[in-house]
């Protein structure tokens, strides 16, 4: 009986301290979603243990909660990557959401619509928009969930990099319903091997063609999109993570976005590694080095996870 009582507790204190997840809709009425639709949300596994979350409709984040005695107050929304055509929804979605919660940071998982036509009526601002009202639910929910609403960040990899930098400098654009005037900017955005710009010769095609389609649309829509060209006195400090190998989406994206940073006197701060490729998630196995604590660094320096994380 004792031996009985003794497992219970263990694995009580184990559910106890471990993160919460669940999973909160973004809207109870999507905003540009056409009026009917057949589009049927899917998930593969890839042989490698990715997971692809392919055509979303309903936008979602999943909570990711540490323990209240363990909060440090700081949140992340998390934007996975996948070329705006679908999203890494472990490897650079709830693996990072479960690693920021061990440290005390509230993660949020933003499952966000993909830019389609069959889906949205305007899809170039489809996953701005949720990215926009994710930040704008943690912010307003920050008392509920432990939050400090002066420490929500957003961070993203790859083509949701791209997304996390749109949402670090195109803040004011009100293309969400915010009655309330809630602040919409992060805090600070941390960006892994990030899309920036949509302006040869940095541009990722792959990730510009799905989010601004082609031909005349793109050249007109470039410069907008290219975050590297929007970043002004209020864009929030940023962190930025990538490999000098990096053949998916060049290294000079995020030179070209950590650049402007300093030229408008934002706190930046830049790590390059000699190889890594893209899309390692939390680990870039060509070396020992831990991105994610030089993350969790730049955040106690900057006084995000506050006293004690």
């Amino acid at each position: 009986m004792k031996h009985y009582l003794l497992i219970t507790a263990v694995l009580l204190s184990a559910f106890l301290n471990s993160s919460a997840q669940q999973v909160y809709l973004l809207y109870t009425k999507v905003p540009n979603a056409v009026k009917t639709n057949t589009i049927a949300e899917r998930r593969d596994t890839t042989a490698t243990g990715r997971i692809l979350v392919r055509a979303v409709t309903t936008p979602t984040i999943t909570a990711y909660l540490p323990a209240k005695e363990k909060a440090s107050g700081a949140a992340v929304v998390i934007c996975p990557g996948g070329g705006y055509s679908y999203l890494v929804i472990n490897q650079e979605g709830s693996d990072v959401a479960e690693a920021f919660a061990k440290n005390g940071v509230a993660a949020f998982v933003l499952k966000y619509r993909l830019p389609d036509d069959r889906v949205m009526i305007n899809k170039t601002i489809g996953p701005l928009q949720d990215a926009q009202q994710a930040i704008k639910t943690v912010r307003e929910r920050a008392a509920e969930w432990n939050i400090d609403p002066a420490r929500i960040g957003i961070i993203g990899f790859s083509a949701g990099g791209h997304l996390a930098a749109t949402a670090s400098t195109h803040f004011n654009d009100k293309i969400i319903d915010n009655p309330g005037s809630t602040r919409l900017r992060p805090d600070f955005s941390i960006l892994v091997y990030p899309v920036i710009s949509f302006t040869d010769p940095l541009a990722h095609k792959g990730s510009r063609r799905a989010l601004l389609g082609k031909d005349t649309a793109v050249v007109a829509k470039a410069d907008q999109y290219s975050n590297e060209k929007q970043v002004t006195t209020e864009t929030p400090p940023a962190f930025l993570l990538h490999s000098s190998d990096d053949k998916v989406v060049p290294v000079a994206n995020s030179i070209a976005y950590y650049q402007a940073l300093l030229a408008a006197g934002v706190n930046a701060e830049m790590h390059i590694y000699a190889a890594g490729g893209h899309g390692y998630g939390l680990n870039n196995k060509t070396n020992n080095d831990q991105w994610f604590e030089r993350c969790l660094n730049w955040m106690r320096a900057n006084g995000w996870l506050g006293q004690g994380f």
